[in-house]
């Protein structure tokens, strides 16, 4: 049993670690700017395809990723800059439109590149390799995610918690007014916290289609909308809820897709039922229960309106 299991236990957890590091730029984001960055899983479609064209051009991968990943991290910059600020003192419903508005540019403008073709990604020979697991084949990046993954979060939260930026961001997202009349600079900080979300998604890009080696402009669109789903099921604004909500969910999607498996070599069931069609539903009808039954999510602070 444990054998059948194991395979998509340690699939779950690798695809959790690649929803997290895409959950931590939307929970950042909202925890500032109460907005939800739905161009968010885009800027990740599209680190993917600035990786396929510039390891076309025969650039080493040692250059080529470090400068995907910064490329990525301007994207959100200019984003931010762009479609968000002009918006600032505008109504919330202009800034979630805008969101949209710049979710579907980035897809088209990426039609427009590709012609709508598949792009393959490259193979990245460090993590692509094959490796063996308590008897489970797997490709190296999947031990790999989980383990970025954290270190990066620790990274994240040290920085949040020890650094004079850090400090601003916790300052902005318990009272944007206040720190505005404490002189802290509100644009610098919301234009780091952009490009921070935009890098990690840019590290989730890499890890994930080394798995999912296939990009298309709307390739950001699932795994964003998981990651969106997990940020909430943690608690939207939580980096830590973030991170467990992006496990659960990872983990729970990968037992469904094999749960036909599972329960046929225990023999439960005689003939596949086909529940793993129901691997993204899942998803959403969990954000529908968590938000009927703990609409702060599993970390969230009740938010008091000030009067």
């Amino acid at each position: 049993m444990w054998n059948t299991v194991f395979p998509y236990l340690l699939s779950g957890i690798s695809v959790g670690g690649q929803y997290a590091l895409i959950a931590i730029g939307y929970t950042m984001v909202y925890g500032i700017l109460r907005l939800i960055n739905f161009a968010h899983g885009d800027v990740f479609m599209v680190a993917g395809i600035i990786m396929v064209y510039m390891s076309a051009s025969g650039m080493p991968l040692w250059v080529t990723i470090p400068l995907v990943l910064i490329l990525t991290a301007l994207i959100g910059f200019v984003i931010e800059r762009v479609a968000y600020k002009p918006l600032r003192s505008a109504p919330r419903m202009s800034v979630m439109i805008s969101a949209i508005g710049v979710s579907y540019t980035l897809q088209n403008l990426v039609l427009y590149v590709t012609g709508g073709l598949n792009k393959t990604y490259p193979t990245i020979p460090l993590i692509s390799q094959t490796v063996t697991v308590l008897g489970a084949k797997t490709k190296a990046v999947t031990l790999v995610t989980p383990v970025l993954t954290l270190v990066l979060v620790l990274l994240l939260v040290t920085l949040i918690n020890k650094t004079k930026i850090g400090m601003a961001m916790r300052a902005v997202s318990k009272d944007f007014e206040t720190s505005q009349l404490m002189g802290i600079k509100i644009n610098s900080v919301i234009s780091a916290t952009f490009v921070i979300g935009s890098f990690l998604a840019g590290v989730g890009s890499v890890l994930y289609f080394t798995n999912y080696p296939t990009v298309i402009q709307t390739s950001g669109a699932m795994p964003g909308l998981k990651a969106f789903v997990a940020a909430v099921f943690g608690g939207i604004g939580s980096i830590p809820g973030a991170v467990i909500g992006a496990f659960i969910i990872g983990i729970m999607e990968n037992i469904i897709k094999g749960l036909d498996v599972i329960l046929f070599k225990s023999g439960v069931i005689s003939a596949p039922l086909g529940l793993s069609t129901f691997s993204d539903a899942f998803t959403f009808a969990l954000l529908i229960v968590i938000l009927i039954v703990k609409p702060t999510g599993l970390f969230g602070e009740k938010a008091t309106d000030k009067v």
